[in-house]
């Protein structure tokens, strides 16, 4: 079975990086992908064995999502916009794919939605048209508009056989985030969260009892690392190691690195982060996608500060839905401080011990099982 997958992600790397997920657990079941991003390249993940179409790249400009960047930062033109149809729509002909997923589209990404439509209606012009499926993560940003509910039914109801929810539905359904209508509702499939295997402990037993301070890859994050390394000062007889990403990874590194406390660790992000927190005393992170499931991976206390620029309030609510179990902490972005987040961290820690790790983790695997299937019934018509 061959399965194109389409992506932009445009702020951090969460969505491309589950959209690889998905890639490889089609690839491990045999089966051929394709994954075609358009946002901004990530090296880490342009070095897999997955077959990767890159568009032109884009990105947002910061939590604008409504102004599209191209590589240089400039404003996307009218002509870059058309080559990316054009790729899109090529690398769809030359592939033919039996299932083609949309990652967000078109319950998000509607900046993009004449490109995504374009893809859609060619799809329905194949010789053999594509099973086709949008795959969402466990919280969507909320409709701000009635217009916005109504455009993703439609969308659905024309092209879409179905919409893959990476989620628990006990832990997270998608009714927390979006209004879901009845005619959407039939066409959900709940896979479960699409998360990496569990992380093994570290084999020189790194971060532990550390207080391990991450923000993603994304170019976000700096007022939550200044608070932490503040929070270490109060803090002397435990390690806080901070993980800095983003393109401008190094100068952050340096501005935290001055005056910092000799507890305190700054470093870029490492490729072992995962197995450090199966030893970790504490994480403190926002709240994406990834990265709460590789805390609930693991008996790691956690305390989450969700994202929320730009009014973005995904990660709120999913941070609030997470809080439910035994040490995980919230503290809203508004209400962080030194002495507040490390009175969160000793809560967190003093909780902990009846943290569980969470099982619902195949949803990668789920997701191949459910698109096969669709493929199989079509053939047989």
């Amino acid at each position: 079975m061959k399965v194109m997958i389409v992506v932009t992600h445009l702020l951090g790397t969460g969505h491309l990086t589950r959209a690889m997920t998905l890639a490889q657990a089609f690839q491990s079941a045999g089966h051929q992908p394709v994954l075609v991003s358009g946002g901004m390249p990530v090296a880490r993940l342009a070095s897999s064995e997955i077959k990767l179409v890159q568009l032109p790249p884009l990105r947002s400009d910061g939590v604008d999502f409504s102004r599209l960047l191209d590589a240089a930062g400039e404003v996307a033109s009218i002509s870059l916009m058309e080559t990316r149809q054009a790729q899109l729509i090529a690398t769809l002909h030359a592939f033919q794919p039996d299932a083609l997923i949309t990652e967000l589209f078109p319950f998000g990404r509607r900046i993009l939605k004449d490109e995504f439509t374009a893809l859609l209606t060619a799809s329905e012009t194949m010789p053999k048209r594509p099973i086709v499926c949008a795959s969402i993560r466990d919280i969507l940003a909320p409709p701000s508009k009635p217009k916005k509910v109504v455009f993703a039914d439609e969308i659905i109801a024309t092209y879409y056989d179905s919409v893959i929810v990476h989620s628990d539905p006990d832990v997270a359904p998608l009714d927390l985030s979006w209004p879901v209508s009845n005619a959407l509702r039939d066409r959900l499939r709940y896979t479960g969260f699409v998360a990496l295997p569990p992380a093994l402990p570290h084999p020189d037993g790194a971060g532990a009892g550390e207080v391990i301070v991450s923000a993603g890859g994304g170019p976000v994050g700096e007022n939550l690392f200044r608070c932490a390394r503040a929070a270490a000062k109060l803090d002397p007889a435990r390690v806080w190691r901070l993980l800095i990403g983003g393109q401008a990874a190094q100068t952050t590194i340096a501005v935290l690195q001055d005056g910092a406390p000799d507890n305190v660790i700054v470093e870029s992000t490492r490729p072992d982060f995962r197995q450090m927190l199966n030893h970790a005393a504490a994480s403190v992170s926002f709240c994406g996608y990834n990265t709460a499931l590789d805390l609930l991976q693991t008996t790691c206390p956690a305390v989450f500060v969700p994202f929320d620029d730009g009014n973005e309030v995904e990660q709120g609510i999913r941070a609030n839905a997470l809080a439910r179990s035994a040490g995980i902490e919230v503290v809203k972005s508004d209400a962080l401080t030194d002495q507040s987040l490390l009175a969160a961290v000793d809560r967190a820690i003093a909780d902990g011990g009846a943290r569980q790790k969470h099982t619902q983790m195949v949803g990668a695997e789920t997701s191949v099982e459910i698109v096969a299937n669709m493929v199989r019934e079509r053939e047989r018509g």
